[in-house]
């Protein structure tokens, strides 16, 4: 891999005739539309076999027409408008939210830049198209679906499912700040935002080998900005009755579910791309088959590598429970937002380092020293702030009037509600227990009437 920027080489691009072009695009759309129905039904069998159930085995053999039958069944359901609607908006925000789930498809490899296959007699590369900055357009195209999903939330006219959209909008915007930082890291290992350009540096080492943090702050963004659980807030039926697609039914809810499978496809292609060698075999069938990377068989590599990462997903969605809200922008806004540019300024030291021409050795000790100084200075700011606290006395708690403005208010941190004066009951109970021998039941028939009396009551 060379420490310099890659030269980027995207003349197999742009000569393909119209009718092959056409044939391209209708393959990424099939592509991308087979993925999403095996993926359901592949995610209710995996879930079925963790908790032990059955799973959909009716429609088609072993059930695996279940996801065709989910689809007619959306398609045949009545398609409701509510009254406060605004109709156009209301519309319009599932194809917004669809249409940009299929655009970044466009730019991702399925095989070599090279013209290794022929397609009715035309030798052509296995990819749509490429672009020098293919990455940014993929953040911008994915961007753009965050309009769909506010768009529906507001056009409802009710109340939850705007909040919902506010929701869904706040969690995606936060989690590709993270998913953005992560790409810049790749950006300065490979020297080129060009997915093909990207996979070819790649052939010694993957980056989930250089890179494994970024890796890891990917996979983790993925899940929050597909909305899948367990950051699947934007569904929490428990706060948003369904959150931001409350008021759909029929064909538009369908889109919705399109969108987040179609967007689950399209993240796990793009972290194949970028961290997994994209359409390259795996280390023990590339060492010793040399035609393993050549021909149609980089698509076998690369549709089993994007299998496996939807089966992370499932997996991720059996296992764990969904978070909440607070703990979601606490981990992205906290969390991944200072590690991925921390990591960041790390990367860019030791491609700068790189560049100079300095050892490994000096590298690994210049960064070493660098994090250690970190970590000393965190360790002693976390000593003098136990230090202040221990010296604080504990103050009282202030005197809290609830009513002062008129309408009740909620007590702060350190305010105590005073306590709430309790009517006297008009005349006192007693307490009958039931199969003692001392009570005042068992005397007469009036105290058995009286203990029925009191415990009815």
């Amino acid at each position: 891999m060379s420490p310099y920027l890659a030269a980027e080489d995207l003349s197999m691009f742009g000569r393909d005739p119209w009718w092959l072009v056409v044939v391209k695009a209708v393959f990424c759309f099939a592509f991308l539309m087979v993925t999403v129905l095996f993926s359901i039904v592949w995610e209710r069998k995996v879930v079925a076999w963790m908790q032990l159930r059955i799973g959909p085995n009716r429609h088609g053999p072993w059930g695996m027409l279940q996801s065709l039958a989910d689809g007619v069944k959306l398609m045949l359901k009545e398609d409701v408008i509510v009254k406060r609607a605004d109709k156009v908006v209301y519309v319009l925000a599932p194809i917004v939210a669809a249409i940009p789930a299929f655009m970044a498809i466009a730019v991702i490899p399925f095989g070599p830049a090279d013209n290794e296959i022929s397609i009715f007699g035309h030798r052509t590369t296995m990819q749509l198209t490429d672009l020098p900055i293919a990455l940014l357009y993929i953040l911008a195209v994915a961007s753009v679906g965050i309009y769909g999903i506010v768009l529906a939330g507001w056009s409802s006219g009710s109340t939850y499912p705007l909040l919902g959209g506010l929701r869904s909008c706040a969690q995606m915007i936060s989690y590709e700040i993270a998913m953005g930082a992560a790409f810049a890291s790749v950006f300065l290992y490979s020297g080129s935002m060009s997915t093909s350009t990207i996979v070819e540096q790649q052939n010694d080492r993957w980056y989930i080998i250089l890179l494994p943090v970024s890796f890891l702050i990917y996979i983790i963004t993925m899940v929050g900005e597909t909305n899948r659980a367990p950051f699947d807030m934007p569904e929490s039926e428990g706060d948003l009755v369904g959150g931001f697609n409350t008021e759909y039914s029929s064909i538009k809810f369908a889109l919705f579910m399109l969108a987040e499978y179609v967007n689950m496809v399209t993240v796990s292609a793009v972290s194949t791309t970028l961290f997994l060698g994209g359409w390259r075999a795996p280390w023990p069938i590339s060492t010793f088959w040399e035609g393993a990377n050549h021909g149609w068989w980089p698509m076998l590599w690369f549709v089993v590598k994007v299998q496996l990462l939807l089966f992370f997903f499932i997996w991720l969605r059996g296992t764990l429970p969904r978070v909440r809200y607070d703990q979601l922008m606490k981990l992205g806004w906290k969390v991944l937002i200072p590690v991925s540019v921390v990591w960041l300024m790390l990367v860019a030291t030791v491609r700068t380092l790189r560049n100079e021409n300095y050892d490994f050795a000096d590298i690994a000790l210049y960064v070493g020293g660098g994090v250690l100084v970190l970590l000393l200075l965190s360790f002693v700011v976390d000593i003098f702030r136990d230090k202040q606290g221990a010296q604080e006395a504990p103050a009282e708690p202030a005197a809290f009037d609830p009513m002062a403005g008129g309408f009740p208010v909620p007590p702060l941190p350190g305010q105590e509600l005073p306590p709430v004066p309790r009517r006297r009951p008009r005349r006192e109970r007693e307490l009958i227990v039931s199969g003692g021998s001392d009570t005042a039941s068992d005397g007469s028939i009036d105290g058995s009437r009286d203990g029925k009396e009191g415990s009815d009551g």
